[in-house]
């Protein structure tokens, strides 16, 4: 595939096992390349109708695919996962030309391969899975829920359309995938990585088009089963209203404003470096961000000289180059979004330790905003509550565990949370503590087999491993069924 303007998939959905232009149409939609705030290519969007037709193409497939052995559906997702895999180099340029990640240091080594990690963990998962149990006198069995709708975001394109195709399809779903219109290009190559793994038709279908106008298709349609969203927190209240009249299965993986706790034992150095470029990561899209940066109160100054010094470390540039460490923000709405809020800190008197709203070096084009860390004396600051989806950090201090505990559960979010402290089970301990669907100890990265998902306005629901696969099946009880 040629991805930009050649690319003759990019006017299409993919429907029923085909390629087929918009039923309308069709409205051209430039995509921006974050870099340079260039043109490279354009996708042709499709309308309600092209979701109806997306959504009754996965409905008819689902009788006949929700029987197909399971045993076939763990090859359809190894097979995914080896085509995905010689295909990998062109996943990680798309990546990057589409939302800006740099290619060398994230594209290449964890956009685009999460997506191959997905279906492989998932396939591994499913091979041991209980998808039926023997009580004594009555049979538990697993069941696809149906037809699943999935919308996904741009941040991480790859790792969330695969964590929820790959679990849906080894359920027996069907499904109708409407990816981000600021992230086409990967979307279409992964279309064309199932179409070629021999997905059957119907099973898979993918529609590209404005969130806002599909989405509320998608989640309303009677014939939807289930619909699994990431993105904001308004996006998931406003599809699980559209699904209410249906009383459909609704998914959600929302936003999150994840407190990082630094113990008193722990080494600071180490901690507050890796916090620090954690947070930058993907130019801080990312929704377990670790965006909020508890420390003692008495370590503050050492903290703050620790943080000015990792942000040196950080290359800010051309998402091409071999050098840069940080890209640019993926859009134009959401660097305007970062910009205020970075503003919105200096008027609340925040104390700015490093970056800010001045010009990145070397960049006289493209949405680039310099690595910013802020200082603030408590929690009710606008930037400690509000996720920013940037790379700003903020550093808070506490006066004890009680209080930082207190800091880090004061907030509408709870996906993710993160604790150094001088050994594993001190940090554990903590950890019990805090009000978040995960925890990262001392550094230690995903998991692709655990539970991901939040507590509170952070979502319902959970993905990836065997959890993952269980959120796309329905629990049937057939009482007087015995033996095997």
């Amino acid at each position: 595939m040629t991805i930009g303007k050649d690319s003759a998939h990019l006017q299409c959905a993919f429907i029923n096992g085909r390629w087929v232009p918009p039923s309308g149409g069709g409205r051209h939609h430039d995509v921006i390349n974050p870099a340079t705030e260039e043109v490279s290519g354009s996708v042709v969007f499709g309308d309600e109708a092209d979701a109806v037709f997306a959504i009754q193409a996965a409905y008819d497939a689902f009788p006949a695919y929700s029987q197909t052995p399971l045993a076939e559906r763990i090859a359809l997702l190894e097979r995914i996962a080896d085509i995905y895999e010689r295909r990998m180099d062109d996943m990680a340029r798309a990546i990057t030309l589409e939302m800006g990640a740099p290619l060398y240091a994230l594209s290449m080594p964890a956009q685009a391969p999460a997506g191959m990690m997905h279906f492989r963990a998932t396939a591994a998962v499913a091979k041991a899975h209980a998808f039926e149990v023997q009580l004594p006198s009555t049979r538990v069995v697993k069941e696809p829920v149906g037809v699943c709708a999935m919308i996904t975001p741009w941040n991480w394109p790859m790792n969330q359309v695969a964590c929820k195709v790959a679990p849906a399809l080894v359920a027996g779903c069907t499904i109708v995938l409407k990816p981000s219109q600021n992230a086409p290009y990967s979307s279409v190559l992964f279309a064309e990585i199932l179409e070629e793994a021999g997905v059957p038709p119907g099973v898979f279908n993918m529609v590209q088009g404005e969130g806002g106008r599909l989405g509320q298709v998608l989640a309303s349609h009677p014939l939807v089963d289930m619909v699994s969203l990431t993105g904001s927190t308004s996006a998931g209240a406003q599809v699980t209203k559209a699904a209410a009249d249906t009383v459909k299965r609704v998914s959600l993986e929302l936003g999150g404003k994840s407190a990082n706790i630094l113990l008193d034992g722990a080494d600071f150095p180490t901690a507050v470096t890796h916090g620090v470029l954690s947070m930058m990561s993907n130019s801080g899209q990312t929704c377990t961000a670790p965006s909020r940066m508890l420390v003692p109160a008495h370590r503050l100054a050492e903290v703050q000289a620790i943080a000015v010094e990792a942000c040196k470390r950080i290359v800010v540039g051309d998402p091409m180059d071999p050098s840069t460490t940080m890209g640019p923000i993926a859009n134009r709405r959401q660097f305007l979004k970062v910009r205020e809020m970075i503003q919105v800190g200096l008027d609340e008197g925040a104390t700015l330790v490093s970056g800010g709203l001045s010009t990145v070096e070397g960049t006289d084009r493209g949405f680039y905003v310099a690595p910013t860390v802020f200082t603030v004396p408590h929690n009710m600051f606008r930037i400690a509550q509000e996720e920013i989806f940037g790379p700003v950090l903020v550093v808070i201090p506490y006066r004890d565990e009680e209080e930082a505990v207190a800091i880090a559960n004061d907030s509408i979010y709870g996906l993710s949370g993160y604790v150094y402290g001088p050994d594993v089970d001190e940090a554990q301990r903590v950890a019990r503590r805090m009000r978040t669907g995960m925890v990262h100890l001392n550094g230690a990265g995903v998991d692709p087999i655990a539970p991901f998902g939040g507590y509170k306005q952070s979502g319902n629901g959970r993905e990836w491993g065997a959890a993952g696969i269980d959120e796309f099946l329905e629990t049937k009880s057939i009482m007087g069924a015995t033996g095997n």
